[in-house]
């Protein structure tokens, strides 16, 4: 049996925690990137020997292993930007409609509830002055995300570079950090890490593969042209937070108010993609990529909400690794076992 937790040990466990939280949190800037470029270097590693292994220079599979990760990148734009050119070709016609719906909808109000059409244009002159008042401080905070987002992209692909190009430093300061008489377990730890990154991509294509194939049942129950394909565009087309489910689905959106004239189909394509990121992020998520990583499916949503309330979007992805590899290190030393109790999906006593 694992020798039980003393309050001592909860309280300095606790602190830890608390501390290193609010340094992640203030020091986001250095440690997303930071983490993310660790992320890649990580996944890209096996790639990066195979290529040494084969008598490329260090340098150049580093290189070889950036191009892939760029040029992966690069066929999500395109793809975002494909269906972004759809839409706006489709504008006109959707405009049409539109404001046809607005009209009746005012005629509607006017004769129903007795609200005049210059009661109407007064209350929309309003409401245009206060949203005119709210976009300064929009636009701005817009900016800043905007210059945060590109210093990370920046900085992600050169902290990956150097951890694939120096990754032997890193190991020797690992290794003298934990001491040398643990240096066969921290070797240990690092290649289970790297097998667990692994399996941590691979539930995340079947996450995307599952999202995809929810999002096309839906659209064909609809009558959605292209259903198949707009459903799984738009799980791929997750992988970008926000921005790329919005553009994703006014393709789908638009076919769905130009095939059919009534305004609830595209309602309906909305009620549908909302309830499959409602599934994907609560329930999808976590189970699948939980029992990649064998991880407590609890231990991976605590991770996601911890994970987005620190550093948002980017928390969400890194934080599950971040439990697998503690859950790795509990398996290993053998003060962190009482901690594979709540982590793991195979506790500790079940193998006693």
């Amino acid at each position: 049996m694992p020798s039980l937790i003393t309050s001592r040990q909860l309280t300095k466990t606790l602190e830890v925690i608390f501390f290193g939280a609010l340094l992640l949190y203030f020091g986001k800037t250095l440690f997303i990137p930071f983490f993310m470029g660790l992320l890649i270097a990580m996944i890209m590693y096996p790639v990066c020997r195979n290529l040494e292994k084969h008598g490329f220079s260090r340098g150049l599979s580093v290189t070889g292993c950036l191009m892939i990760v760029i040029m992966l990148f690069a066929v999500l734009v395109a793809l975002l930007y494909w269906q972004l050119l759809a839409f706006i070709g489709d504008w006109p016609v959707l405009a049409g409609k539109l404001n046809a719906s607005l009209q009746d909808l005012r005629q509607w109000l006017a004769l129903n509830y007795q609200i005049t059409l210059e009661v109407q244009d007064s209350w929309l002159h309003d409401q245009a002055g206060q949203i005119t008042g709210i976009l300064g401080p929009l636009l701005t905070g817009t900016v800043n995300v905007t210059i945060n987002t590109v210093f990370i992209l920046f900085m992600v692909p050169i902290f990956a570079a150097l951890f694939l190009y120096h990754r032997r430093v890193f190991v020797q300061f690992l290794i003298h950090v934990s001491g040398t008489e643990n240096g066969g377990k921290l070797e240990a730890i690092l290649q289970e890490v790297i097998r667990t990154y692994f399996q941590y991509i691979k539930g995340m294509i079947m996450v995307y593969l599952i999202v995809g194939i929810l999002n096309s049942i839906g659209l064909l129950a609809l009558g959605i042209p292209h259903a198949i394909l707009f459903g799984m565009l738009t799980a791929i087309m997750t992988i970008i937070p926000y921005f790329g489910i919005v553009v994703s689905a006014l393709l789908p959106i638009s076919a769905a108010w130009m095939v059919h004239e009534s305004a609830w189909y595209p309602l309906g394509v909305i009620g549908i993609f909302a309830f499959v990121q409602y599934l994907e992020a609560n329930i999808i998520f976590p189970k699948v990529v939980a029992a990649q990583l064998n991880v407590s499916t609890w231990a991976t949503l605590v991770a996601i909400l911890a994970g987005g309330i620190i550093w948002g979007v980017a928390g969400m992805i890194l934080f599950i690794p971040f439990v697998a590899i503690a859950k790795i290190a509990a398996d290993h030393v053998e003060n962190w076992k009482y901690w594979r109790l709540l982590l793991s999906r195979t506790p500790y006593s079940r193998r006693q």
